[in-house]
Parts: C-alpha cells; sequence; structure tokens
C-alpha cells in the first residue's frame, strides 16, 4: 500500500516541464502525426460528406426525431423557406411566452425541468410534488464531498463536473441499470446535484489552489437552485431578488436547444450503446466544455478584455470598427478572426435566448450602475454583425447568440468565471436527461454513421526491412 500512495502522490507532482530530456522526441513523433493525417479537403466534396453532418448550406443533416424541444430559424411561406425571427420552444410551449408567464414566480428553472423531462406544464401540485422530490437529492453526503470533491481539486470546473459524475457511479446500488425508470431516479440526482458539485469544486479549488478560505454553504431547501447557487458563492450568502431572477432567467434559456447540439447529439449518441447514465452526462459534459459550444461564454469575456484593453473610447464607433475589423482579419485577440458570439449555426435574424437575456442583462446593468458596460456590448454587437456580412461575405443575418450577454450577466453577479460553462452544464442536464430517457423509451438503433476511407491499402514489411 506505502508504494502504491507513494507511486500516486509522485504522479501528483508531475510537470510536463520536467520532461525536457524527451521533448525533442515528441517534436518528431508531432511531425509525424501532422504528415499522415491531412486529408485533402477536395475529397469531402468529391464523395459529398456531409462535414459536421451539415449540409451544403450550414444545415444540420436530419439525424433523428424528437418532441423535447424544436429551434425554429425560418417560416415556409408560399412554399419557400423564408428566415425570421428565431423561436424556441420546449416540449411545444414557446420559450419567451414561458419565462413571461412565470411572473414573479421563482421556480422557473424547476418547472422547465418537469417540462422537459414530462413533456407536459405541470399543474400546482404536480409542480409542489416534483420541487419536493427534488430537494431529497439536493445532498451529496459528507464523504463524498471531502474524499472526491475536496481531495482532488481541479483548475477546470468542467473536468470536476466529469470526475465526480463518474465517480458517482460507485455511489449507486444499481448504477447499470438502464430501464425508464432507474434512469429517471438517477436523472433527478444528477440534475439536483450537479449545482453543488460546481460550487464546491469551485470552494475547493479556491482553497487548495489559491490559498483563500473555505467556506462551504449547505443549500436551503425553500430556495430555488438560481437562490441557491447565489447563496452558496457567497460569502455572506446575499443576494438580491433581480439577481435571482436573471439567473433562473438563465438557467431556463440554457436548459435544451433541440437534439442537434454538440452535447446533446453526444448524449443520443453515447445513450444509443447502451451504457450507464454516468458515462453518458459526463461525455455531454465534455463536449459541452469545448470552446466552439458551452465555453463559448467564457470566449466571448475573454474578447472583450481584450476590447477593452485596445479601444480607448468606447463609445467611438468608428475605432470600435477599426479593432473588430483587425480582429476578422486575424491581426488581434487570438487570431482566429472570430468575434465570438456572433452568428449561429440555425437562427438568422436574432436568437430568441439572446433578446430575452439582453433585455434582463440591460435591467441588471442598471441595478449594477454597470449601463456603459451595457452599450459598450451593444454597440459591438451591432458594429460586428454588419462587419461579418461584409467581410465574411455572409449573405444572410449574423445575429448576436445567446453567449454574447451570458458573461456579461455572469461578472455582474460577481460569478467567477471558472463557473461560467459549468452554470451551462448545470442549465442542460435537464435536457440531456431528457433526451436520454427519450432515446431509451423509443429503443432506437446504436447510432453509427458511416466515414468513407480515403488512404490508401498497404503492403506489411517487416520491421527489419523498413
Amino acid at each position: 500500500m506505502a508504494d502504491i500512495y507513494s507511486i500516486n502522490e509522485h504522479n501528483e507532482m508531475l510537470d510536463f516541464s520536467e520532461m525536457e530530456h524527451i521533448k525533442d522526441e515528441i517534436d518528431a513523433l508531432q511531425k509525424i502525426l501532422d504528415t499522415n493525417h491531412r486529408i485533402d479537403k477536395n475529397l469531402y466534396l468529391e464523395y459529398d460528406v456531409k462535414r459536421g453532418l451539415r449540409d451544403a448550406a450550414g444545415k444540420g443533416v436530419l439525424t433523428g426525431l424528437t418532441e423535447i424541444s424544436d429551434v425554429v430559424a425560418y417560416d415556409l411561406i408560399d412554399g419557400n423557406q423564408c428566415p425570421c425571427d428565431g423561436r424556441l420552444y420546449y416540449q411545444g410551449v414557446n420559450v419567451v411566452d414561458f419565462i413571461k408567464g412565470l411572473g414573479d414566480r421563482r421556480f422557473g428553472f424547476e418547472e422547465t425541468t418537469y417540462l422537459l423531462m414530462f413533456g407536459k406544464l405541470p399543474n400546482e401540485k404536480e409542480l409542489k410534488d416534483f420541487i419536493s422530490v427534488s430537494r431529497e437529492f439536493q445532498n451529496l453526503g459528507a464523504r463524498f464531498t471531502r474524499d472526491v470533491v475536496m481531495k482532488a481539486s481541479n483548475a477546470n470546473i468542467m473536468n470536476a463536473l466529469q470526475r465526480c459524475v463518474l465517480t458517482l457511479y460507485t455511489y449507486d446500488n444499481n448504477p447499470d441499470d438502464i430501464s425508464a425508470k432507474n434512469v429517471l431516479r438517477q436523472s433527478l440526482e444528477l440534475i439536483n446535484k450537479l449545482p453543488l458539485i460546481a460550487v464546491y469544486s469551485y470552494m475547493s479549488y479556491c482553497h487548495f489552489r489559491k490559498d483563500q478560505a473555505l467556506v462551504i454553504r449547505n443549500p436551503k431547501p425553500e430556495l430555488s437552485v438560481s437562490e441557491n447557487i447565489l447563496q452558496m458563492l457567497r460569502p455572506d450568502g446575499k443576494f438580491t431578488e433581480l439577481e435571482a431572477k436573471v439567473l433562473d432567467v438563465a438557467l431556463i434559456l440554457h436548459a435544451d436547444h433541440g437534439g442537434g447540439n454538440n452535447s446533446t447529439f453526444t448524449t443520443h449518441v453515447v445513450t444509443s450503446s447502451g451504457t450507464d447514465t454516468y458515462s453518458s452526462i459526463a461525455a455531454s459534459i465534455g463536449s459541452l466544455k469545448g470552446f466552439r459550444h458551452g465555453g463559448a461564454n467564457l470566449k466571448v469575456q475573454n474578447m472583450f478584455a481584450d476590447l477593452y484593453k485596445n479601444i480607448k473610447n468606447r463609445e467611438d464607433e468608428k475605432e470600435i470598427t477599426s479593432y473588430i475589423k483587425k480582429i476578422l482579419d486575424k491581426k488581434v485577440f487570438d487570431k482566429q478572426g472570430l468575434v465570438y458570439g456572433m452568428g449561429h449555426a440555425v437562427y438568422t435574424l436574432s436568437d430568441p435566448r439572446e433578446v430575452v437575456l439582453k433585455e434582463y442583462a440591460k435591467k441588471l446593468a442598471m441595478e449594477k450602475g454597470r449601463l456603459d458596460d451595457f452599450n459598450f456590448y451593444e454597440r459591438v454587437e451591432k458594429i460586428a454583425g454588419k462587419l461579418i456580412m461584409q467581410q465574411k461575405h455572409v449573405h444572410k443575418e449574423v445575429c448576436a447568440n445567446v453567449d454574447f450577454y451570458s458573461g456579461l450577466v455572469y461578472s455582474m453577479m460577481g460569478i467567477p468565471e471558472e463557473l461560467y460553462t459549468p452554470i451551462f452544464a448545470i442549465s442542460r442536464i435537464s435536457g440531456w436527461c431528457a433526451h436520454r430517457l427519450e432515446e431509451i423509451l423509443n429503443a432506437g438503433k446504436i447510432v453509427r454513421p458511416a466515414y468513407k476511407y480515403v488512404g490508401h491499402h498497404v503492403d506489411y514489411v517487416p520491421l527489419e526491412k523498413r
């Protein structure tokens, strides 16, 4: 046992900077890799390959059916598809109407979870009972918190979420049962445990890696998910009514977005193999982490930090235009030629999630005295949309997506950047679980798209003759 512990302890201290003696070998291997894994892009056209499962117009290739949510960007007029202001439906209910209909009710995200998972709006008793059942799962236990969350702090909270979700498998008495009833129970557990895992993982990271005081607050059963996130994060446990409302709206808007978005499609793919719930959700978290998906909100914030640094007069549209042109020309920021938070794979004229969140972002900016920041974001949104169309020769409208304002919203609430994408996961897990149950209940085939082999067949040559 002592030897094993010693080895583990040594591994924890390993650093790539200590491996300079194999740097040349790694560089040589990388060159071989780069040479032998480049596919001629013309072959994608020759074989009519739908790269990224998208057609020539960039629309998603139809790979499945769902009743959970609908993403609408076009209306059929006189037999023609015409761009329209985007609409998002959860189980047939327009999300904008849903948020407006909530009024001052506190448990909007919880009601959204019920709607997504059970296919209908709950009545008062059903919602009350659902919240009561959910609160029973809103704990991690001292042993799990100590041994899993605290003892292996992680600088990236998304990886901490994956690790903790996979470890929950060992705490489940029936982890491999994929009957709908058992998966429902597992789903409710994961949906209600994920906010705790995210916040506790962040607190652990701050304590062990930043030498800050360790403060762990338990969730309060009378509070909503958004209220609990805020009170668990803050040393004094206090928050304003508007802060809780805005975070609740953000959770609702991020909860699902059709079956084809990358992380939800991952849920369908992995579920179709017949694997357990923990493996499926961990895979989806891994997908969401990517900067092209859930990590995009952090990319937006990084981009705006660069804009603040390099634009002296943030009211001067000419100066803003000049710098955004440089971004699109790959001359500044990360030199990728992208204005993060602008454009969407489906929406054209507008992203309904962005429209709603922008409205609440303005209200929060007024409360926090940050209207100058909000106005700057709005200017960048307007200018970037036009420039992208001009410089990229895009013939359809380029709208801001939900990531554009979400980072600003979180920053105004004092939520640390390390939790931006984990909050997305806290929300989207409701959709993932709904889609997993849909996949299981409809007993589909294993998802297995085809890949065209374009390499060459060669004869094997013995090692001594190479």
